[in-house]
């Protein structure tokens, strides 16, 4: 049987990517058709461990690898925070994959929302160095997933740096790659939070066509302390739309194409 979803499922599934949950009313005025044939979507994609049906409606499937990072506050407040903003983002993001293209994710929370934004996709290759990232997808027959290897080297982080991460990434080119930020300044660059890391994702852009970097409005003309790239070597921005005009149009001036989510 084709894991091919039909476009009415495919319709619905893009509308929980940007709401999490919705009613069943909300997902009629959203897509359309009628009350029993949404419910025959949903439980399609109930059966492909996309999304849960609750009681009068439907939520996206949340993944249950994290346990060990249930109880930690640290962990929680990073997932949590503007993560209505970082699931619009991670949708546009998705939305600009090709099917036959390899792409890059880089760790962090926004490429994990492209990620799972990629879930129900085929015919994709994904390239990463976060250990959630390649748990997310493992369970998905259309996306062949690549960890780089590499080491962990803070408590608590996805993140593989290292000699093997970026000796894996010698033999791999990428048609894209999205990359999480801790900060994007114009004059300043593009910012991380340890240079093992920073180290990493510039060998990703260089093996890489497009750099697209993902990132919420909080972290523009913000500087962290690892200097990832200057902020005229990426290609496309994607943020959300509490975004400043005037810091859109510093980043806009740098020839930097802006998507708003």
């Amino acid at each position: 049987m084709s894991n091919t979803l039909s476009p009415r499922s495919e319709q619905i599934l893009k509308f929980l990517l940007r709401t999490g949950t919705a009613t069943i009313e909300e997902i009629l005025a959203a897509v359309g058709s009628s009350s029993p044939s949404i419910r025959r979507d949903l439980g399609r994609l109930e059966n492909r461990g996309l999304i849960r049906r609750i009681h009068g409606g439907a939520t996206l499937v949340e993944p249950l690898l994290y346990e060990p990072f249930r109880f930690d506050s640290s962990f929680l407040a990073r997932e949590q925070r503007f993560a209505s903003e970082k699931r619009r983002i991670g949708l546009a993001g998705a939305e600009l994959i090709q099917p036959g293209e390899t792409i890059g994710l880089s760790a962090g929370t926004t490429t994990t929302f492209v990620g799972r934004s990629l879930r129900h996709r085929e015919n994709i290759d994904v390239i990463t160095n976060a250990v959630n990232i390649g748990m997310e997808l493992c369970n998905q027959p259309g996306i062949r997933t690549y960890l780089t290897g590499g080491v962990i080297p803070w408590t608590w982080s996805f993140s593989l740096t290292g000699h093997a991460a970026l000796d894996f990434l010698d033999d791999v080119y990428m048609d894209r790659l999205f990359l999480s930020i801790t900060g994007l300044h114009p004059e300043r660059g593009i910012t991380s939070l340890e240079q093992e890391e920073a180290l990493v994702y510039r060998k990703m852009m260089k093996r890489s066509k497009q750099i697209i970097v993902v990132s919420d409005s909080s972290k523009l003309d913000r500087v962290g302390p690892a200097l990832i790239c200057q902020t005229s070597e990426i290609h496309t921005l994607i943020t959300d739309t509490g975004a400043s005009s005037e810091a859109i149009a510093a980043i806009e001036r740098l020839g930097i194409q802006v998507i708003l989510a």
